[in-house]
């Protein structure tokens, strides 16, 4: 797999609420999945293909949250960047501004069993006392611009560098057993994976090495592995092309975006959404392995929602 560099333009998805219910039993996740990727190939089929970079914008700023609730973030609110419920930005010193609409998502609704009995073995009743997942409530949630109040702490942002990123993702690759080398032998091409070995063109900036490296890693991420749904050369570069466009975003790299996402669909909704999944998938475990502190407010896990995180908006 090569990858060379892309050139591209930013667009903005549609704002449309992904569900206008206020029943405390949302569709299922999986029902709301399919929805937003249906509504995701309307927009394509019309010709916005900028609908599906913003959604890779949403998979940059909320890697921490699952595929169904990206989806819905992105297709609420295309332009959020940090989102909490209101008792986390009460905490953070933040009000939600009156009239502003919350964001609809789905939090677990996570049940324990406590009881004891006697007449079991200790197993048995550790098996009893695990945690089962009883379905879904909707929560919302409120982007930062919907908020006013104390600033938010910097993090180690990064804007056009790289930094530390660079070495931690070598030791990324390293980790998982992949050999990291460098030849002039592959140009043009900025990167090769071979399975198992990548090699990089050398004399690259950083931030170039960075973002050919993730791309050739999620190749070997990506395509190493069974897939429900056969793919292209195409797809498969498309995949990794988005990957690398996901991360560049989250660690503040400018990233390019470009028309050519739409290639990740060729009129295969199954395709679509298995690419869009392991293309979050991915880039949560490479950011993961990259990042050693995260925004409060980005990173809000969906489980630790509570029943006063679930404010009805209006």
């Amino acid at each position: 797999m090569e990858y060379q560099s892309n050139d591209s333009n930013k667009g903005a998805a549609a704002v449309h609420a992904a569900s206008d219910s206020n029943n405390r039993k949302p569709a299922s996740a999986q029902q709301l999945i399919r929805e937003n990727v249906q509504y995701l190939i309307e927009q394509l089929e019309a010709g916005h293909s900028e609908a599906l970079t913003a959604f890779l914008d949403a998979m940059a700023h909320f890697h921490s949250y699952s595929f169904g609730n990206v989806l819905l973030i992105a297709r609420q609110r295309p332009s959020a960047t940090k989102v909490a419920g209101m008792r986390t930005w009460n905490e953070l010193g933040r009000r939600v501004k009156r009239g502003e609409k919350g964001i609809a998502i789905l939090a677990p609704m996570i049940a324990k069993s406590r009881k004891k009995d006697s007449q079991k073995s200790a197993t048995e009743n550790t098996e009893a006392n695990k945690s089962a997942l009883l379905g879904f409530r909707r929560v919302y949630v409120w982007d930062e611009a919907q908020t006013d109040g104390a600033p938010l702490p910097m993090l180690g942002e990064t804007t056009g560098e790289v930094g530390e990123y660079l070495d931690r993702l070598r030791e990324f690759v390293s980790s998982r057993g992949i050999t990291l080398e460098y030849s002039e032998d592959i140009a043009p091409a900025l990167g090769v994976s071979y399975g198992g070995r990548i090699a990089l063109l050398p004399g690259q900036t950083k931030p170039e090495e960075f973002i050919a490296l993730v791309h050739e890693a999620s190749h070997e991420l990506l395509h190493k592995s069974e897939r429900r749904t056969a793919t292209t050369k195409t797809v498969r570069e498309t995949e990794a092309e988005a990957v690398a466009f996901v991360i560049a975003k989250a660690i503040g790299l400018s990233a390019n975006t470009s028309a050519a996402y739409i290639q990740l669909y060729h009129g295969n909704a199954e395709l679509l959404m298995e690419s869009l999944e392991v293309v979050q998938q991915t880039a949560s475990v490479i950011l993961a392995a990259i990042q050693t502190e995260e925004s409060i407010s980005q990173d809000v896990p969906e489980s630790q929602f509570s029943n006063a995180e679930a404010q009805t908006a209006a």
